[in-house]
């Protein structure tokens, strides 16, 4: 499902399978980390291939990313990945330039989705469970180029084994958004996301069986444990580390109210992080889990659905960021069974009393879908963005999927595979950008129709649909 709490079971049992399954093509990962090692790879930086003529956009109003309103009576240059220019008054055309005349269209960022699991998101259960890994792969690559389609040019992996795919996109073999990985969800045992069957549970330390294996999430008991694990996701590529602090919706050993790692535990993996000079955020519902990962050092908390009113002023305080889902009725996930449905109607009901209080204390917000697990599900990627505006202005929900979302990703240092702005339309800016039909601050339900609402979609500098030419 997508709410990540009630899907990890899912994404756990998936990765262990898939693991298991690429394990039998070992001789590939081996001939690929020997390449790696000489060095014919390349950096781990994203180096997509720059266009071979700029281009001009003109006739055009501007939503920027940041302001409330739109510009009009600019131009806009485009030279490889990055926007050159954005100028008012008469531009001179670029020797060999493609002018795209707009037609009083409005031009803004491209989408940033804060919560998504790219292997995951489109790949109906029945196939992860018991399809072929080169299969899952490739359905994989076919879901994020419709998300692109969709208009979402970046996304922040949440939790799976997204490194390939994000290294497929990078180098031109696959067509998708950007891909900031987390790598594997760092949980406990006991916690949300460890769902070894009881044969497999054995004395601390390990070892851990199938669940060893897995990419999804791994299980780190005690600091130690914890530093490992997380190195190893980022020696991997990691950009950012997800800890597991507390209990999950679909996890069945996993209370909603359980805190499942120590403050020191955290703080370990927050240690290693900040000496690779990046960040960890943190799984977490209830008040007390919530602070105590703010305790430990982290920067952001993912979900807090359930938190109250002195956790969210410590949060502002403190200035952390809040990662969120605007979850508001049965059609934004899949069904659950058991106990699952009485915990995912908890985090339910608390979504309104949340952004209440995050507004109230003016804390740091961004914007996720977290949908997971069906390619019919993941269509209502930007209807989730409408949903923001039961709680902000269509101005400011815009802004929340595009620049706020982009500074959210900057908490990755110097682990960010994408160094330059993101989320703007600004001289410098990456070059990623949509040309509506309409005027989505006048009715942002445009963003949920992206086969008909946007004309142009480019991502570094590159077109991948025109619907003006």
């Amino acid at each position: 499902m997508k709410h990540e709490s009630c899907h990890t079971s899912v994404i756990q049992a998936a990765s262990q399978r898939i693991s298991a399954d690429l394990s039998r093509r070992g001789f590939i990962a081996g001939a690929t980390a020997s390449v790696a090692s000489l060095g014919l790879f390349g950096s781990a930086k994203a180096a997509p291939q720059a266009p071979s003529r700029p281009i001009l956009f003109t006739n055009f109003r501007l939503f920027d990313g940041t302001s409330s309103g739109l510009r009009e009576g600019l131009f806009l240059l485009v030279e490889g990945t990055r926007i050159k220019a954005v100028e008012s008054g008469t531009p001179g055309t670029p020797q060999g330039a493609h002018v795209v005349n707009c037609g009083g269209r409005v031009i803004m960022p491209g989408l940033i989705d804060s919560h998504w699991h790219a292997v995951f998101a489109g790949v109906p259960l029945p196939v992860l469970m018991q399809g072929d890994a080169a299969f899952i792969s490739l359905a994989a690559a076919a879901e994020s180029e419709r998300t692109l389609m969709r208009g979402f040019t970046t996304i922040r992996d949440c939790g799976g084994p997204s490194f390939a795919l994000k290294q497929a996109i990078d180098q031109g073999l696959a067509i998708g958004p950007r891909i900031y990985p987390s790598g594997a969800m760092i949980t406990s045992s006991g916690g949300h996301g460890d769902l070894r069957p009881i044969y497999e549970i054995t004395a601390p330390g390990g070892p851990f069986g199938s669940l060893r294996a897995a990419e999804g999430a791994m299980i780190a008991d005690g600091t130690d444990l914890v530093m490992l694990r997380v190195r190893e996701q980022l020696l991997q590529g990691a950009s950012h580390i997800k800890v597991v602090g507390s209990g999950g919706v679909s996890s069945p050993r996993s209370p909603l109210d359980a805190m499942t790692y120590t403050e020191p535990e955290i703080r370990a993996a927050v240690d290693v992080c900040r000496d690779w000079n990046t960040s960890v955020t943190v799984h977490a519902y209830m008040p007390q889990a919530i602070q105590r990962a703010m305790a430990a050092g982290a920067q952001c908390i993912e979900h807090a659905h359930l938190m109250d009113d002195a956790t969210a002023a410590l949060m502002a305080e403190k200035g952390v960021w809040l990662s969120t889902q605007p979850f508001l009725s049965a059609e934004d996930q899949l069904p659950q069974t058991g106990d699952a449905i009485e915990k995912l109607e908890a985090v339910f009901t608390s979504t309104r009393n949340m952004y209440r209080l995050a507004i109230k204390h003016g804390v740091k917000t961004a914007w996720g879908s977290d949908l997971i697990l069906s390619s019919t599900l993941t269509k209502r990627q930007g209807i989730m963005v409408t949903h923001l505006t039961n709680f902000y202005s269509s101005a400011e929900a815009l802004k929340q999927v595009t620049a706020t979302n982009g500074h959210l990703l900057m908490l990755s240092g110097e682990r960010n595979p994408y160094p330059g702005k993101l989320g703007v339309i600004e001289e410098g800016a990456l070059a990623d950008l949509l040309v509506v039909n309409g005027n989505p601050l006048e009715d942002i339900t445009l963003v949920a129709k992206p086969e008909t609402s946007f004309a142009i979609i480019m991502k570094d500098g590159t077109i991948y649909k025109n619907t003006l030419a």
